[in-house]
C-alpha cells in the first residue's frame, strides 16, 4: 500500500502518483513531496531508493525489524525511527508499532511495518495547520513526531490508570491475590517495553534540533522543542510508575504477610479456645472418683467451667483485637 502527496508553496498541489514521478516533481526546489509505504517489499524500497538516493544502510535498517528508536545522518538525508505505542487495557500489555522515515531536503518517506500504525492521524494533523506547510520537510516530520509522542502520553496515562485501580486493590476486604499479582507484573513488563521506546526518544529529538540540520530552523524551532518537552514529561513519569509499581508489589508482599499474621493469631485464638472443652471434659473422663462422680452434678458442673473459661477466652481475645 502506498501513498503520495505534492506540497507546493505550502499546499497541496497532487496526491495519488506513482512513485516514478518523484524524480520529476522534485526538480521543482519549492515542491515537497510525502510518500508512504506500508509492508513495503524489496522491490518498492528499491524504486523510490533510486529516485531519492537513498543510502543502502538505511534501505537495510527499513527492512529490519526492531530497531532502536534513532536518528542515522548520511551525506544527502536522515533516517529516522520512533514507535507508537497503545496499551490493551484488558490485558495490561503494550502494543508497539514501528515508524521509519527518511528526511531529505525535499522529501518524507514513511515505511510502516503494519496497518495499525494510524497514518490518517498523521494525516489529519497536517491538514489541521495549513498555515505551517509552507516549511516543508520539517512541518511534515513534526507532524508525524507529535502524532508518536502523544501516543506514548496516551500509554503512560493509560498506564498510570491501571496502576490507580491495583493500588485500589490492594486493600479490598476481599483480596484477589493471583489477579493482582498477575496484573501487576503484565503493567510491569509494559512499562518496562515503554520505557525502552520513550527514553531514545530524547536523544532522536535533540539531535533533529540540531542547527546543522537543517530540519528543525526557523519558525519550526518551537514546535519541535514542544515536542522534546512532551517527551521528557513521558520519561519522568514513565519513570515515576516504575517506582511505582515496584512499591505496589512490596506493599503487596507486606499487606500479604500481615493478613496471615491475622489468620495465625485468629486459628492460635480458636485453638486456645477449643482446647478448654478438651481439658475439661478428658479431666472429668477419669475412671477415678472425683468431685460429682456419678451425680448429675457433675455434668452440669463440668458444663459449667468449660462455658465459662471459653467465654472468658473469647472476651481477652477480642479485647486484643485477635478475633
Amino acid at each position: 500500500m502506498q501513498r503520495t502527496r505534492l506540497y507546493r508553496d505550502g499546499t497541496v498541489a497532487d496526491e495519488g502518483f506513482p512513485v516514478s514521478k518523484v524524480s520529476d516533481y522534485l526538480e521543482d526546489p519549492s515542491n515537497v513531496i510525502w510518500f508512504d509505504m506500508c509492508q513495503p517489499t524489496a522491490s518498492d524500497l528499491s524504486a523510490i531508493s533510486e529516485e531519492l538516493g537513498l543510502h543502502p544502510l538505511a534501505v537495510e535498517d527499513a527492512v529490519a525489524e526492531h530497531q532502536r528508536a534513532k536518528v542515522d545522518r548520511y551525506q544527502t538525508h536522515l533516517f529516522v525511527t520512533s514507535y507508537a505505542v497503545s496499551l490493551n487495557t484488558a490485558t495490561g500489555e503494550l502494543e508497539a508499532d514501528e515508524i521509519d522515515a527518511f528526511v531529505t531536503s525535499q522529501a518524507l518517506v514513511t515505511v510502516r511495518r503494519t496497518q495499525k500504525f494510524d497514518i490518517d492521524a498523521v494525516v489529519r494533523r497536517w491538514d489541521a495547520s495549513p498555515d505551517l506547510a509552507r516549511y516543508g520537510v520539517g512541518f511534515l516530520l513534526y507532524g508525524l513526531l507529535d502524532y508518536v509522542v502523544d501516543t506514548h502520553f496516551e500509554a503512560v496515562q493509560s498506564l498510570d490508570t491501571e496502576i490507580e485501580a491495583l493500588e485500589d486493590q490492594l486493600f479490598d476486604a476481599n483480596p484477589r491475590d493471583m489477579d493482582l499479582q498477575r496484573r501487576t507484573f503484565a503493567l510491569r513488563k509494559s512499562l518496562v517495553k515503554l520505557r525502552r521506546v520513550v527514553l531514545p526518544m530524547r536523544e532522536v529529538l535533540n539531535t533533529l534540533l540540531r542547527r546543522d540540520l537543517h530540519v528543525a530552523s526557523g519558525e519550526m524551532v518551537p514546535y519541535f522543542q514542544d515536542v522534546y518537552d512532551h517527551v521528557l514529561r513521558a520519561t519522568e513519569w514513565t519513570e515515576s510508575l516504575r517506582d511505582l509499581v515496584s512499591t505496589i508489589l512490596e506493599t503487596n508482599l507486606a499487606v500479604r504477610g500481615n493478613r496471615l499474621n491475622v489468620i495465625t493469631k485468629q486459628v492460635t485464638s480458636w485453638a486456645a479456645i477449643i482446647a478448654v472443652p478438651t481439658a475439661v471434659t478428658g479431666f472429668y473422663g477419669q475412671n477415678v472418683p472425683y468431685p460429682g462422680f456419678g451425680r448429675i452434678a457433675g455434668f452440669w458442673t463440668s458444663s459449667f467451667i468449660i462455658a465459662a473459661l471459653s467465654v472468658g477466652l473469647y472476651a481477652i481475645f477480642r479485647r486484643k483485637e485477635w478475633l
